[in-house]
């Protein structure tokens, strides 16, 4: 069987979608499965040994471009794609399939596409997590109907090439003398998403103070509030805090994460290729919900503000307080870590 997956366009999204594959690879050992999925995403594909190939969608995030899809999707025709799954919800991601002429097109109804996918599904919110929304689309419809659980969900798992570790600690110039903390104090949200630099300096004095060392990562977008972290730390303590925001491709920020023991991550792209990596996670909380979208591992602590207009999934507080990253205190983050240490 060959299945042609037409990825998500986000990073997170594309770590919590290997779930999807694994899945497939279970019920069908023998399935070829090719993932079609922007650039910025394709370097995690090479970490999932179910993937076959990383097909590149060579259309921007929202273009809808009509005939340049036609044509993608009459240049896959040749590939003779037994299956096709549609992660996204925008009709525009349905119609390669479509005009590859791929049998068997699945996918959640999303903009009502009824038409060019002809195993729809309809009943999304029998699966409150991303995850689960992805996953069952790998199980027949009968299956997934009536409140059905999807069976041993799987979490991601990322492989890792030793030597491209090495390559990557040589060349941002960095050891493993002491144990690593992870930071990645970004979002592409937006600010309600964004525990302050403060509190987060104030973990990586306290861990610095325990003999650790601490890699800050995230985009050139990041590299500011990175920077701002280090800036708050004592003299003696910044020699043992690297910013690496802005500085590595994503495939180095991968293989140099996977040295880290501990991560700290706001609900972020990175705080999912954390758990990916087995990583103990702790997840910060504000505008957004871990009953949507948990650090899937079973070493990871989502963390929360109990307010009531906590999760609002909103890019501004439109109240201007910012309680919800305000009344997760640095403490609060120091008290998990010591008793996990213990």
């Amino acid at each position: 069987m060959k299945i042609l997956v037409i990825g998500p366009s986000w990073v997170g999204d594309m770590v919590m979608s290997q779930s999807l594959y694994i899945s497939l690879k279970q019920q069908y050992p023998d399935a070829i499965i090719d993932v079609m999925a922007p650039d910025w995403c394709r370097p995690l594909l090479s970490r999932m040994p179910e993937v076959n190939k990383a097909i590149k969608m060579p259309l921007g995030h929202g273009d809808f471009e009509f005939f340049k899809r036609r044509a993608i999707g009459k240049s896959l025709a040749a590939e003779n794609y037994d299956w096709a799954i549609i992660q996204p919800n925008s009709y525009k991601s349905a119609l390669i399939p479509w005009f590859a002429g791929i049998p068997k097109r699945t996918a959640w109804k999303g903009e009502s596409r009824y038409g060019i996918i002809n195993d729809i599904r309809t009943n999304k919110k029998d699966f409150p997590l991303m995850v689960e929304r992805y996953d069952a689309l790998a199980y027949a419809k009968e299956l997934m109907s009536d409140h059905k659980q999807i069976p041993n969900l799987p979490n991601p798992v990322f492989k890792i090439n030793v030597s491209d570790q090495v390559d990557a600690l040589q060349k941002m110039q960095l050891n493993t003398e002491r144990k690593v903390l992870a930071l990645s104090p970004g979002a592409e949200f937006g600010p309600t998403k964004k525990w302050p630099a403060a509190s987060y300096a104030q973990v990586t004095e306290h861990m610095i103070q325990l003999g650790w060392q601490v890699w800050i990562f995230g985009s050139n977008k990041d590299t500011a509030v990175g920077d701002d972290i280090i800036a708050k730390l004592s003299t003696e303590k910044k020699q043992h805090c690297h910013n690496l925001a802005g500085t590595t491709s994503l495939s180095e920020a991968i293989d140099l994460m996977a040295y880290a023991e501990k991560t700290i991550s706001n609900d972020s792209g990175l705080m999912h290729v954390a758990a990916a990596l087995g990583n103990e996670v702790i997840g910060v909380y504000t505008s957004t919900s871990p009953l949507y979208t948990p650090p899937l591992t079973d070493k990871a602590t989502a963390l929360q503000a109990d307010i009531e207009c906590s999760p609002c999934f909103q890019k501004q507080c439109k109240y201007g307080h910012l309680n919800c990253l305000e009344k997760i205190t640095a403490d609060m983050v120091i008290d998990i870590i010591d008793n996990s240490n213990n």
